[in-house]
């Protein structure tokens, strides 16, 4: 008997591998090694420049490809999906994996040359406040494209999921984000271990980033208080947290951290993590920050209650008086610090590995295969129907 033909996906939808600009960037520098030494021959698409040719990360067995698209917060992601997805059809894989709905509105391309689709649809896109009305509208409408042509789709959260299935009748296959525990690394120099706030997060307002200035700012007379993020467009956040790291000898602004280590370095010697996404559905930062042993206080969503379960964090409303006397409390109590450190690294270990995250994807996408045997459509990733 010859041997079986090696499968083929193509990866659209990221700015490329490998990539450490967000969680579709973090979960393809992960994946696309992974399906690779599980008998995959795979191709990430992204945009021109916008990874490093010479970076130690890179698996040079995963195959990459640069398409042409317009550089601007409201274009590039639809441009570049168009691009991508316009040479993916011409070359025909045997599976595409899509990231982001926005990407739905050129799924008829894929249907047209018979391409099995998988699509990560992330959170409810259109919910974030960031968007106009014009980009809310995008969104839903490549939304309902996405339910109706897609193959499969994935929801990083049982809430999205639910969500999909109340608004457009279908559901989904639950992979969440993954992280690793990291080994114990250096303190940043000038801190103290478990002696300061912590934010990790993009300047939009859906991630309580100005109601966490206005506690920063009262937070940061008797506490250091690190910001890690940026808008990547500049804009009255950024502004602000410039100002403030002018004014507070004890607010510290970072910017965007590239540096996975000093990133994990972070959180790991955090005394008090605030997460304050409001949106979407399983956030890797808050993924992450549970691998390295924060203690968190999130805010009270029902996307971070699925994350944090019942004790691997606090919870905390949006309004700035809540923020700081949540996050005080948490700075002024180490036992309460180790118990909910231990707890979110137990969770992270039990319920967000990578290898847990890895193999879901790849059995989904090997599903698609001609003569697979189908998996069953529910909003569980097989990995938690074998727990």
């Amino acid at each position: 008997m010859g041997s079986r033909r090696t499968p083929s996906v193509a990866i659209i939808g990221t700015r490329g591998y490998p990539s450490y600009y967000g969680g579709f960037e973090t979960a393809v520098r992960r994946l696309a090694p992974y399906l690779v030494d599980h008998g995959w021959d795979v191709t990430v698409y992204g945009r021109p420049d916008a990874t490093d040719p010479a970076d130690p990360e890179r698996d040079i067995r995963v195959q990459t490809r640069a398409t042409k698209g317009i550089d601007s917060r409201t274009l590039s992601t639809l441009s570049y999906g168009l691009t991508s997805t316009m040479d993916a059809a011409r070359r025909r894989p045997d599976v595409a994996l899509i990231m982001n709905v926005a990407n739905g509105f050129w799924l008829p391309l894929m249907k047209a040359r018979g391409i099995p689709t998988v699509v990560n649809v992330d959170g409810l896109e259109w919910e974030r406040e960031k968007w106009s009305a014009l980009g809310k509208a995008v969104f839903r409408a490549g939304a309902r494209v996405t339910a109706r042509l897609s193959t499969e789709r994935i929801v990083d959260a049982r809430t999205i999921g639910a969500a999909w299935q109340t608004r457009f009748g279908v559901n989904g296959t639950f992979i969440p984000y993954g992280a690793d525990v990291p080994p114990p690394l250096p303190i940043e120099p000038g801190l103290t271990h478990r002696g300061y706030a912590l934010a990790v997060a993009r300047f939009v307002p859906e991630n309580t980033v100005g109601p966490f200035f206005d506690a920063a700012e009262r937070l940061a007379a008797d506490h250091d208080v690190i910001v890690v993020g940026s808008s990547g467009y500049g804009g009255e956040l950024d502004e602000r947290a410039r100002a403030l790291s002018q004014r507070l000898p004890r607010f510290h602004w970072l910017g965007h951290v590239h540096d996975d280590h000093r990133l994990h370095s972070l959180w790991q010697h955090a005394g008090a993590y605030f997460h304050g996404h409001s949106v979407g559905g399983t956030n890797p930062a808050l993924v992450q920050a549970m691998a390295c042993g924060s203690p968190i206080v999130a805010r009270d969503t029902p996307h971070s209650r699925e994350v944090l379960g019942t004790d691997a964090g606090e919870f905390t409303g949006p309004q700035p008086g809540a923020i700081e006397n949540a996050l005080r409390t948490l700075l002024s109590n180490p036992a309460r610090q180790e118990q909910l450190s231990e707890a979110a690294t137990r969770r992270a270990r039990e319920a967000y590995s990578w290898e847990r995250v890895n193999a879901a994807y790849e059995a989904l996408l090997r599903a698609q295969l001609p003569d697979a045997t189908p998996l069953t459509t529910t909003t569980e990733s097989r990995s938690d129907r074998e727990r």
